[in-house]
């Protein structure tokens, strides 16, 4: 328990490893050697580490948006690399710290330094343009290590209280229980060790560097030109060996060559350095996030880029020319002004208290969880076929890697799964080929736009709709170029892993088989410890008669196809009772007639159906037992059993025809119990676009509605209850709802701390609102069909920024 899951999974493989070599093997007639060999089914290796190449991309892409947006708005090239190498000291002393602390490196603490990168860029921006001012206004030409002192000074308490606020923030995600702590409390550690970081480089190794880089520096114009002439030098060196950051050296070495001839001002030569910086730091965007489709050229990429980056940035800057004319019309119309945020207010509260909730949006596990039911008389023999015709049926879909059913269950009480309920595990290929990193990898194609594998011959590229997909490839037969092109493993008309999911649901479709809800292996393990169900939403029904729970059940099935938000084929209720039994009904006067008793008769049925172990053979040191019964075909029907003949002690032996009645019985083919109850499951998911919690609410709302009307009768002895993941967002509710208001309570305390002043306080408080209220009003317009709904260089723009509607749950609070 708590150990790193990576960790594990290696162990596991090591162990393996040293098993295989003690497998049996087997030499076959023609000379070849059979091998028993250990093949995994479902390994988390490939999806702990294609997360972590997803969220290092991620990062990278939010790193250089950052410095493009510093370089930009500081509009000082000195500044910016100062403001810029904060960022990865401040990231490698989160690491030493989570290693201190022991928080593993997963996913979401990762997370945690991605969301902290803008508040740590903001603490350096504050204190880098408060000493640029201050060098500005410097007349009486100070030191200028009393200038960064000064400039220090002023800003540092600020500083402090900006960064124990946003800490401060964060109690409430510590003080979370259940699983949204173990998932966020993560994310609160890494993001507090950032913030913390950033504090610690800005007040004491930013100033001192700044003094440094600042400082008027005398330097003879030989050795300017021979540092010059080095760095153009050090550029064709670069691109020589391929690499385009030479390019960027070399224009750094020209401009500061004419700026040392005078052929350029100070203003000027900051200005081409800006200019250049930015448009290296655009290519590189567009070259590792690539927007447009990796199937689309890098010219096409960067001119997209280039209009989002620069188009947002100039609405910025039109802001920051402006700013003082904007304030001064707010400050003499301030009633009118005051609408503006009053207005955003009610809005954002109006949304915030009609947006759907649920517990946690869904991640992509990269593998599905197919989990149907037969019917449950279905015996041994029917559901091993159904299982492998539900394999045969999903390997068919060219998208799926691996798929493996599994019927039936372990030796456990916590594993009640009946034979009639099936498990698939789907592991579905990624969308383009990955490297052993993770990440996307480029391979070599030849002029024509076909790859070419390893033994020479060439493939159509599965980016074009001539393409084909094809099934057994992976990336041993393809040939790693970082000139080529991805691989794409999806066909044109398989856009996500839904698209793959409506494939195996029509796939699927059996004669005797229900449907099942969207699972994913990890998400429905969670679910099932919580509520027992595999399911994330449904209904419990509790009682003491399993017929009845049973027939209540199927009335709450039907009810439930017609309430709003519910996938009508998604709503099933336990078949609990259907089974067949074998019932002996022993004649307690015939057995007495013939002087046997009961016991008598049912040893002989044990043994003869059931078997009883006689003895045990000794094979080394290990044991087993010799179990005796009648053959198969003595005991398959209640015919056969019949003829058995059970001893009498005075007389011949009698058979059991003539002293039991033998018949079949429907019965339950499992019992599950919660609190002494019996206890029945009605499952059901929800459409794409409604929230768990909404849909919960609107099928409570209609059974009881129901109910008062009289169309639904609850039977006496009978409960029914809601369970699911829904109840987790409500636990975490209640828990906000008291630690929230504490943290804003400490936060105005530290505000009234820094200013004195219960009105400043206030004031600057406010902000925490219009910024919540703003918050909403984007969810609202992410949920729009007509928000950005129109396409660039042939791309949807709704599409390219996986504009959806966004769900009020636990990761928006934390967010």
């Amino acid at each position: 328990y708590g150990a790193n899951p990576m960790e594990v999974i290696n162990n596991v493989k090591e162990k393996i490893n040293e098993l295989s070599s003690g497998l049996p093997s087997k030499t076959l007639s023609d000379g070849r050697t059979s091998q028993v060999t250990i093949v995994p089914f479902y390994d988390r290796t490939e999806l702990i580490e294609e997360t972590l190449g997803t969220l290092n991309e991620a990062l990278i892409l939010e790193i250089l948006i950052t410095v493009l947006v510093i370089i930009v708005m500081v509009f000082n090239l000195r500044a910016s690399i100062l403001i810029s190498g904060l960022l990865p000291v401040a990231v490698l002393m989160v690491f030493i710290t989570m290693k201190l602390f022991g928080v593993d490196a997963n996913i979401v603490a990762l997370s945690g330094i991605a969301i902290a990168i803008g508040t740590m860029v903001d603490v350096g921006v504050i204190l880098s343009e408060n000493i640029i001012r201050h060098l500005d206004e410097d007349d009486k030409n100070l030191p200028i290590n009393l200038v960064v002192y000064n400039a220090t000074a002023e800003v540092s308490g600020a500083i402090v209280t900006a960064v124990a606020t946003t800490i401060i923030s964060f109690i409430p995600v510590f003080t979370m229980i259940g699983a949204e702590g173990k998932l966020f409390r993560p994310l609160a550690f890494t993001k507090t060790f950032a913030l913390v970081a950033a504090l610690i480089i800005a007040l004491f190794l930013i100033p001192p560097f700044a003094a440094s880089i600042f400082k008027k520096a005398k330097i003879r114009k030989t050795s300017y030109y021979v540092l010059n002439g080095l760095m153009i030098i050090l550029g064709l060196v670069i691109m020589f060996f391929g690499y385009w950051i030479g390019i960027l050296l070399i224009g750094y070495g020209i401009v500061a060559f004419l700026k040392s001839n005078q052929k350029l001002t100070d203003k000027r030569a900051n200005l081409i350095n800006i200019i250049i910086s930015a448009l290296a730091i655009v290519f590189l965007l567009a070259e590792y996030w690539r927007p447009l489709g990796v199937d689309k050229s890098i010219l096409l990429n960067l001119i997209f880029v280039s209009i989002i980056c620069f188009g947002l940035l100039g609405v910025f800057v039109l802001f920051q020319h402006y700013y003082s004319k904007i304030l001064k019309w707010a400050l003499e119309n301030r009633l009118l002004f005051l609408t503006i945020p009053t207005t955003l207010l009610i809005f954002g509260f109006y949304i915030m208290k009609h947006t759907g909730k649920e517990f946690m949006p869904s991640l992509n596990e990269g593998s599905f969880l197919l989990m149907p039911t037969s019917m449950p008389h279905s015996g041994v023999e029917e559901n091993k076929r159904v299982l492998q015709q539900l394999d045969m049926a999903v390997a068919s879909i060219p998208e799926i890697q691996t798929v493996v059913g599994k019927a039936g269950r372990t030796e456990s009480a916590l594993d009640p799964a009946p034979l009639s309920m099936y498990e698939n595990v789907i592991q579905y290929k990624p969308e383009y080929m990955l490297n052993a990193k993770g990440e996307r990898q480029r391979y070599k194609v030849n002029k024509n736009g076909l790859f070419e594998l390893n033994d020479g011959r060439f493939i159509a590229n599965p980016n074009n709709t001539n393409g084909t997909v094809l099934t057994r490839l992976d990336r041993a037969h393809l040939i790693e170029d970082n000139d080529g092109e991805f691989y794409r493993n999806w066909r044109p008309e398989i856009q996500s892993p839904n698209d793959i999911w409506n494939e195996i649901v029509k796939a699927t479709k059996l004669p005797g088989v229900t449907s099942a809800p969207k699972l994913q292996p990890i998400e429905t393990r969670l679910v099932m410890l919580q509520t027992g169900m595999r399911a994330p939403m449904g209904i419990k029904v509790k009682g003491q008669d399993l017929k009845q729970i049973e027939a209540f059940g199927i009335q709450l099935e039907n009810i439930l196809k017609q309430a709003e938000g519910v996938k009508q084929e998604a709503v099933f209720a336990d078949r609990i009772v259907g089974k067949p039994y074998l019932l002996i009904d022993i004649d307690r006067e015939k057995i007495a007639r013939y002087g046997v008793t009961i016991e008598e008769v049912q040893n002989v049925l044990k043994v003869a159906v059931g078997g009883m172990v006689l003895t045990q053979t000794v094979e080394g040191r290990e044991r087993y037992g010799v179990r005796v019964r009648y053959p198969r075909e003595l005991r398959a029907n209640p015919t056969d059993l019949e003829q058995i003949y059970v001893p009498v002690e005075k007389g011949s032996p009698v058979p059991l025809s003539e002293l039991a009645t033998i018949r079949y019985e429907q019965g339950p083919q499992v019992i599950k119990s919660e609190d002494t109850f019996l206890v029945g499951y009605v499952l059901f998911d929800k459409l794409d676009g409604f929230a768990e919690v909404n849909v919960v609410e609107n099928a409570q709302a209609l059974i009881q509605s129901k109910i008062n009307s009289g169309e639904l009768i609850v039977p006496k002895g009978l409960s029914y209850k809601f369970t699911g993941t829904y109840e987790n967002q409500l636990r975490a509710e209640k828990t906000l709802s008291i630690v929230v208001p504490l943290a804003l309570a400490i936060i105005f305390l530290i505000l009234y701390f820094q200013f004195r002043s219960v009105s400043t306080s206030l004031m600057i408080f406010t902000g925490i609102t219009v910024a919540f209220a703003g918050g909403f009003i984007m969810m609202w317009l992410y949920g729009q069909d007509w928000f950005l709904n129109f396409s660039l260089f042939g791309e949807n723009l709704r599409e390219l920024f996986n504009m959806k509607t966004i769900n009020l749950s636990v990761a928006v609070w934390v967010g």
